[in-house]
C-alpha cells in the first residue's frame, strides 16, 4: 500500500516535440518516465535537454489537482482490506496450529472476513483504475506546476502493487469456494430450508 509501484508509464513532452517536429527516434528525447503509488512517486522530465528526476507527494501538494475524494476512498478501502485480511489470517493460524475456534455466529464468521476482503479489494481495483484511466491521473501529475510545457501520457501500465490487490481478491474468493466445498453451508441456508419444509407441511395439513 505504501510503495510507489502501483503505476508505471512514460510521459511525452508535447510542447517540445511539436517545436522541433520530432518523429521516430528523435521522439525518445522528449519521453520521460513516471512511477507512483497512493502516497508518493517519482518522474523524470525529458524535454530534449536530458532527464531531470524529481519526487512528488500526493499529500498535501497534489490534493488540489487529483480527484481527492476518489483517492482517499482508495486508501480507506485499502486500510480496511489490510485489517480484515490480518484478522482472517490470524484466525486461520490459530485454528491451524492452536485450539479450534468457534466461528462468529456459526458459518457466518468463516464467510464474513473473506467476503469483506473480496469486496474491499474489488472496490480498490475499480476505484484506482477509474482514477488512473478516466481521470487521467498520470497527466495531471505530469502537468503539475508546469507553466510553459504541456505533458501527455505516452504509455502507462499497472505495476506489482496493483496486481497484489488482484491476488488478494482471488485468494479470498478461493478461500470462500474451499469452505463451501468442505461442506459448510452458506449463512442462513439452513434457516431458509427449514422455513420451506415448514411451509410444505402446513400446505399438506
Amino acid at each position: 500500500m505504501g510503495t510507489q509501484f502501483w503505476v508505471k508509464g512514460t510521459v511525452l513532452c508535447k510542447t517540445g516535440a511539436q517545436l522541433v517536429n520530432a518523429t521516430g527516434p528523435e521522439l525518445d528525447k522528449f519521453v520521460g518516465k513516471i512511477t507512483y503509488g497512493l502516497f508518493h512517486g517519482q518522474r523524470v522530465k525529458q524535454c530534449g535537454l536530458g532527464g531531470r528526476p524529481f519526487r512528488f507527494s500526493f499529500f498535501p501538494h497534489l490534493l488540489g489537482v487529483i480527484p481527492s475524494s476518489l483517492h482517499i476512498s482508495v486508501i480507506l478501502f485499502c486500510s480496511v482490506l489490510i485489517v480484515f485480511s490480518s484478522v482472517a489470517s490470524a484466525f486461520f493460524m490459530f485454528n491451524a496450529f492452536g485450539s479450534p475456534y468457534k466461528t462468529l455466529h456459526g458459518p457466518l464468521g468463516l464467510y464474513l472476513w473473506n467476503f469483506i476482503c473480496c469486496f474491499c479489494s474489488c472496490l480498490v481495483m475499480i476505484l484506482f483504475a477509474s482514477e488512473v484511466k478516466l481521470h487521467r491521473l498520470s497527466e495531471k501529475i505530469a502537468n503539475y506546476n508546469e507553466g510553459s510545457f504541456v505533458y501527455k501520457t505516452h504509455t502507462e501500465w499497472f505495476d506489482r502493487s496493483f496486481w497484489i490487490i488482484l491476488f488478494t481478491f482471488l485468494a479470498h474468493a478461493l478461500n470462500i469456494l474451499l469452505i463451501r466445498m468442505a461442506g459448510i453451508q452458506f449463512p442462513f441456508q439452513e434457516a431458509k430450508e427449514a422455513n420451506m419444509n415448514t411451509g410444505a407441511s402446513d400446505l399438506m395439513y
